[in-house]
């Protein structure tokens, strides 16, 4: 069975900034095509849950009381590549807007709720490396 790696908060796992998830009720369909490998890079990278909200700002990413976590965000986006080599893993899914998956959307870094065309940390780090990148959006593509 192919192996994907997927955004932990959209299999149900409580890893957003605020302690809750993204699930995404179609996970219950792709696990009878795929084995799914939950991955949050913002807490592999060292983050707590709960989180101050973090946004992209360029390359760096700040969180919402001024602080540069962009260490964090590049930790994570090197342990999920690794993972993907790891386990020979070559799609990943992950979740839009976020400043570490965001796929084809994030917020522009003002905290003020605006979305911008972009990617996350770790979205961006997976496309150069080769790994083809999906949002939740994409998931009926799938199935």
């Amino acid at each position: 069975m192919e192996k994907i790696l997927i955004s932990a908060c959209l299999v149900g796992d409580k890893t957003k900034y605020d302690g809750k998830s993204n699930y995404n009720p179609l996970i219950k369909d792709l696990l009878e095509k795929y084995e799914l490998i939950p991955f949050c890079p913002e807490v592999e990278g060292g983050l707590s849950i709960p989180r101050k909200p973090s946004e992209r700002k360029g390359d760096k990413v700040i969180n919402s009381i001024g602080k540069d976590v962009t260490k964090q965000f590049a930790l994570g986006a090197e342990k999920a590549y690794n993972i993907c080599m790891y386990l020979g893993i070559t799609t990943v899914i992950l979740k839009e807007y976020s400043p570490s998956c965001g796929v084809n959307q994030i917020y522009d870094g003002t905290f003020s709720h605006k979305l911008i065309d972009g990617q996350g940390y770790t979205a961006e780090y997976l496309s150069s490396k080769g790994i083809k990148v999906l949002s939740e959006n994409d998931i009926s593509s799938l199935l």
